[in-house]
């Protein structure tokens, strides 16, 4: 821990030893809710495939995250909400997730890579599957745009389970982590649920913020 905090917190500031996810606001539950959801289970579901290929049959599901630097988590927070958790890069590296890549649409590798899933479209074992998800094809698609580079994007295939342990830091506005807290110790207490006690994280703190907070979860 205090290795990945240092390594953030002293001069590169543009790089995150973390990666973050972000809970969505659903048609029927808020951002808050689903957040809660999946702290409560430990799991974050793999509701979407994603890469190139997706949308056909075959192409898995994957959950996404971010490397994004956390004091400019504000970026993700204002198209997703507030509510998220973060872990350390090297647990997603050890479950076969990783960074994602860019072939730019029509570019040559693009059209191969495009090609090969595309005799694959059919058969979810082909080993394409196990690059497909982690390589976008930014560009222009008729009236819509896809350049979302900025994200830092990393991504799991398939459903994402962890233990309260595996946590690095929740994300909720200050004026909740007192009430949170209180919340999950008294799950902890009446064995009704995972206590995280990682250290806790507003969105739109700055970078001194967010080393403070690290600084004194290891006081």
């Amino acid at each position: 821990m205090k290795k990945l905090v240092g390594s953030w917190s002293d001069t590169w500031l543009d790089m995150s030893p973390f990666v973050v996810h972000f809970a969505k606001a659903s048609e029927k539950r808020s951002a808050y809710d689903n957040c809660l959801g999946i702290l409560a289970d430990r799991r974050i579901e793999a509701r979407a495939s994603f890469g190139t290929g997706k949308g056909y049959k075959a192409s898995p599901r994957s959950v996404c995250f971010s490397e994004i630097p956390l004091h400019y988590l504000s970026r993700l927070a204002k198209k997703r909400g507030p509510y998220g958790i973060g872990f350390r890069k090297e647990l997603l590296v050890s479950r076969d997730g990783g960074p994602i890549m860019y072939a730019y649409k029509d570019t040559s590798h693009a059209k191969v890579l495009s090609k090969l899933v595309s005799k694959a479209k059919g058969d979810p074992d082909d080993p394409i599957w196990k690059i497909a998800p982690f390589v976008d094809q930014p560009g222009e698609y008729g009236p819509k745009k896809y350049f979302y580079e900025w994200e830092r994007e990393w991504r799991h295939v398939g459903s994402f389970g962890f233990q309260e342990t595996d946590a690095a830091f929740l994300i909720m506005p200050e004026d909740s982590h007192s009430s949170a807290r209180g919340f999950f110790e008294e799950a902890e207490r009446d064995n009704l649920g995972p206590n995280y006690k990682c250290p806790f994280i507003d969105p739109y703190w700055n970078a001194e913020q967010v080393k403070a907070a690290f600084n004194e979860a290891q006081t």
